[in-house]
């Protein structure tokens, strides 16, 4: 049964679409079927992917609030076969009214992603940059969570508070969530304030901090625009590089189980 990971951060702007396209097209290239769901109505991921807009393609929305099964609305990623995507497209922002009534609220992106674990050796969710539904859905549905964290002043304070809502979220949903690990990124080699940062979080956290760290990379950021992750964008790039790195390791949790626990 393939592993729900969800990468997730209260904050915007520190990485975590980035995080969620590279990390799974770099376990794709090395043929592990993975899914790419976007939980997000901005549809960051789908675009970064290559997937335009499409008012007559369904998305993640039809599949939350409609019928439609989510296995027929993975889309393939093209040059990299091991690599799907289940879109999201700005409708997904109605999902959460609709279904503030229904019946197990937070139980149903879990339980329509039951039938597409059999198909993939990882599902990657990418949440919004908030702890609204959606996010809440996606954390109840993951085994595991990633989280990104940029270099930046206040990176512990709001990773604690993340840390805080994920133990309400074991406590009353999910008490089989685990910490997948904390990924360091926007790291800035010329400042002290970036060494620290990494430190800081270090000694918090300890082994659930990826080793890999991420630096900042404008090969990264020029990516998305081109509609491709950046292995197809620009393999020699540090940014690639940082990516390829972080799957051997995020390959090596898995297998050892090492960071994936309570904080």
């Amino acid at each position: 049964m393939g592993r729900i990971i969800a990468i997730a951060n209260q904050k915007g702007g520190v990485g975590k679409t980035t995080t969620a396209v590279s990390l799974a097209a770099a376990l794709a290239i090395a043929e592990k079927p993975v899914l790419l769901v976007d939980v997000d109505a901005q549809a960051n991921s789908t675009r970064a992917l290559g997937i335009g807009e499409d008012p007559q393609r369904p998305s993640l929305y039809d599949g939350l609030t409609g019928d439609v099964p989510l296995q027929d609305l993975v889309v393939p990623v093209e040059g990299l076969p091991y690599l799907h995507v289940l879109p999201a497209d700005r409708n997904l922002i109605g999902a959460e009214v609709e279904l503030v009534d229904v019946d197990r609220r937070e139980f149903q992106l879990k339980e329509k992603l039951e039938p597409l674990r059999g198909r993939y050796d990882f599902l990657f969710l990418d949440c919004p940059p908030s702890l609204g539904f959606l996010t809440l859905n996606a954390l109840t549905a993951a085994d595991g969570i990633l989280v990104p964290v940029q270099c930046e002043y206040l990176a512990l304070e709001g990773i604690t508070q993340l840390m805080d809502t994920l133990e309400k979220i074991r406590q009353s949903l999910n008490p089989g969530l685990a910490i997948e690990g904390v990924l360091m990124t926007m790291f800035d080699e010329r400042t002290n304030l970036s060494r620290q940062v990494v430190d800081e979080v270090r000694g918090v956290f300890g082994a659930q901090v990826f080793q890999t760290v991420i630096p900042r990379n404008i090969r990264l950021g020029e990516a998305p625009s081109h509609g491709k992750p950046i292995f197809l964008y620009d393999i020699r790039s540090r940014g690639a590089e940082a990516y390829l790195s972080l799957a051997q390791e995020f390959l090596q949790h898995e297998t050892q189980g090492v960071g994936q626990g309570a904080p």
